[in-house]
């Protein structure tokens, strides 16, 4: 049984003769590396100097006390019988060994494969197995055509083949999939790198589990994925190592790698070897496609070290904004359904802006070097540039040209005068020097080149943004996915507001103050209703929820730990909790947990409590798992128009707004049941812990709402 992997390396390996272009593309070398739910590829032109980087990944891991997972695009072993007719037994390491003796591989990535294999066939009885050699290339013992091999008496794919439609043997050296080109150049190096970490390295399945274990891998496994995942722009072969890498980390999570890997095959196991995931198709393509929106957070995400009893406000944020990333998937959508949307990647100009130089001014354009000091008159050329209608020609030295605001400035043209700064004859125009070169033009790409970022990912999209985007050619944005807030009330006190109600019930007032809340910051609200103090009917809503209702859920009522309070004893027994207990006023219970992967934010039952919490933790809590960064409010600084006596130990927020002489002042009463006041208020006065007195003409930290996004 596997012990589990802390890192993920995926590498797709090639085969080309020459090395691949500076720009990475398909047909290089990718390599992935996945840990913890996060990715991150890399391209390389050449076997050698993917070789050295993928030895110094695996040094790094090790140095970090990490046990890593590699796996490798290639074949590790070839059919039963063959091990045995070149290397004299039948094991696949073996022949790895007798490859790196053999296999040239240089650092322009030339190499001597279709000799090896022609010496290879010489070794076996008639003509073949290895077939296909560049075109011209004359080689007696290694055909051109599979057809012409014939007497060799060896199986033609792997049992692990036999399993997977399409797949092409490793006989093949030329021609789409020919992954015999990529084995003969491959396992040399792994061969290398077993050499290199001795003991600390195994190989899946010929041996024992080390603290490195190499695996052979294959994209058409999870080929629905990587269509999914792929954009227009996309380079395939990135792609398919990037999900591989992913699926991996996640099959990890989920529980399910350790059962693949323990499906290794028959009785030519030692000499055939396996692919990892085949006998595991379905849980490798759940992980895959799971793994295509982001990592769900732990369930230990909020827990507290011991013996913390009351959390300091800024303590508390400065948690949950360590522990916190985004948990939202990515898509696409045109640039007019942009607005409000969280950047999921760079916006980098698709062209410059201005995309060429233009004029900033009516008037008369030509060549700067053509004019200097005094009177100057010089001779128009017929018709004029316009904006959207380019003249069409060049501009003589010497001569000017009618030119309109906004349009492309002629060939021959550097320079614009104003048109009431000229005198205008029938065919020229007179004007006194001298004239500063550039005068009166924009250049091309003064104010964003072409491939310069406009926006990086993770901004927020306001209507200014939207203009810059478009500006510079995107039509499409990639963006995240709206997080999904599910806001839920718990209490048998409860009714809705829509109609006459007993005494001893309560309208249930935090729950469209929440949702009107998620939604105001951008989110996805969705109504998850109100639930009775009955712990199996929480159960059956918050199991909704975490099956794809919600990302997120606010509760409110039942977070503290009386006896009606569900919320946090549901999350105690069949979650995760985290009872933190905030200092401050009002509010003070938090109840954050996990449910099957899905973060509870169980805020206080008061309203105004439930407020208070839903603006200093919710909001840029929110902000991060939907992928917008940590939101933090702006105070403003302004004397007091109140006077308060205070404690230390506790932060407050009071109801408050401005008046009318420019004083903060405060709600009447600062009793928590006091809804009106909220309404009442345009911001909150943020008090410290420290337990200061305020009186009339001091400054207070003022918070409007405004600061909030509201």
């Amino acid at each position: 049984m596997s012990r589990g992997f802390d890192s993920f390396l995926v590498t797709g390996w090639s085969a080309r003769s020459t090395l691949s272009p500076p720009k990475p593309s398909a047909g290089g070398i990718w390599i992935a590396t996945a840990r913890d739910g996060r990715v991150s590829t890399e391209y390389h032109r050449g076997r050698a100097a993917a070789h050295r980087r993928i030895e110094a990944l695996l040094d790094a891991e090790l140095a970090a006390g990490r046990r890593v997972l590699a796996g490798f695009d290639l074949c590790f072993g070839f059919p039963a019988g063959f091990a045995r007719a070149v290397a004299g037994r039948p094991s696949a390491l073996a022949l790895w060994d007798l490859l790196a003796d053999r296999v040239e591989d240089g650092e322009d990535n030339g190499n001597n494969r279709f000799r090896v294999a022609a010496d290879l066939n010489r070794a076996v009885p008639g003509l073949g197995p290895f077939w296909g050699r560049p075109r011209g290339a004359e080689a007696d013992d290694l055909p051109g055509r599979g057809s012409l091999r014939q007497g060799h008496g060896l199986p033609e794919r792997r049992e692990v083949e036999t399993r997977l439609p399409g797949a092409q043997p490793v006989w093949k050296l030329t021609g789409a999939g020919a992954v015999g080109s990529r084995t003969l150049l491959g396992l040399p190096r792994l061969a290398a790198l077993r050499r290199r970490f001795g003991t600390r390295l195994s190989t899946w399945p010929f041996e024992p589990e080390a603290e490195i274990v190499l695996a052979e891998i294959h994209p058409a496994l999870v080929a629905d994925a990587v269509r999914r995942a792929a954009g227009p722009s996309d380079i395939a072969d990135e792609v398919q190592m990037r999900v591989l890498a992913r699926a991996l980390d996640e099959m990890q999570a989920r529980g399910t790698l350790a059962p693949a890997l323990a499906v290794a095959g028959g009785a030519h196991r030692a000499e055939e070897g396996w692919i990892l995931g085949v006998g595991a198709e379905a849980e490798l393509a759940a992980a895959a496609r799971a793994a295509l929106g982001p990592p769900r957070l732990s369930n230990d995400c909020f827990a507290l070290p011991p013996g913390v009893h009351w959390t300091p406000v800024d303590e508390a944020l400065e948690r949950l904004r360590s522990r916190l990333r985004p948990v939202t998937g990515q898509q696409e959508v045109p640039l007019a359904q942009g607005l409000g949307r969280v950047l999921a990647a760079d916006a980098k100009a698709a062209r410059a802006n201005p995309p060429a130089a233009n004029a900033a001014v009516d008037g008369y354009g030509f060549a700067a070097a053509s004019t200097g000091d005094g009177e100057q008159r010089l001779p128009l050329v017929p018709g004029r540039a316009a904006a959207g209608q380019p003249l069409g020609r060049p501009v003589p030295p010497g001569h000017a040209v009618r030119v309109l605001t906004g349009a492309l400035l002629p060939e021959g043209v550097d320079t614009v005068i104003l048109q009431e700064d000229v005198t205008l004859a029938a065919d020229a125009v007179a004007f006194r020097g001298p004239v500063r070169p550039g005068a009166n033009t924009r250049r091309a790409g003064e104010d964003i080149a072409r491939g310069e970022l406009a926006l990086p990912a993770g901004h927020v999209l306001r209507p200014p943004d939207l203009a810059l985007l478009a500006a510079v050619g995107l039509a499409r944005l990639p963006v995240r996915a709206r997080l999904k807030v599910g806001v839920l009330s718990t209490g048998d006190e409860l009714a809705e507001p829509d109609g006459d109600a007993q005494a001893d019930r309560t309208y249930d007032a935090n729950r469209p103050m929440l949702l009107a809340l998620a939604a105001r910051w951008g989110h996805e609200a969705v109504d998850l209703g109100r639930v009775r103090d009955d712990r199996a009917a929480l159960t059956r809503s918050m199991d909704a929820a975490a099956r794809g209702a919600a990302d997120v859920v606010l509760t409110s009522g039942g977070a503290s730990a009386g006896d009606e309070d569900h919320v946090s004893a549901l999350l105690r027994e069949s979650g995760s909790l985290a009872a933190w207990r905030i200092a401050l006023k009002p509010g003070r219970p938090l109840a954050l947990g996990m449910w099957q992967g899905m973060p509870v934010f169980g805020l206080p039952g008061n309203p105004v409590a439930a407020f208070v919490c839903a603006l200093i933790f919710a909001r840029p809590a929110l902000s991060a798992m939907a992928g917008g960064g940590w939101s933090t409010p702006d105070p403003v600084l302004l004397p007091a128009g109140f006077a308060k006596r205070r404690k230390p130990g506790r932060r407050e927020y009071l109801r408050a707004r401005i008046g009318a002489d420019g004083r903060v002042e405060v709600f009447a009463s600062e009793g928590s049941g006091r809804i009106s006041g909220l309404s009442w208020a345009d911001g909150l006065v943020d008090l410290p812990e420290d337990g200061r007195d305020v009186t009339p003409g001091d400054t207070v930290r003022y918070l409007p709402y405004s600061s909030f996004g509201l």
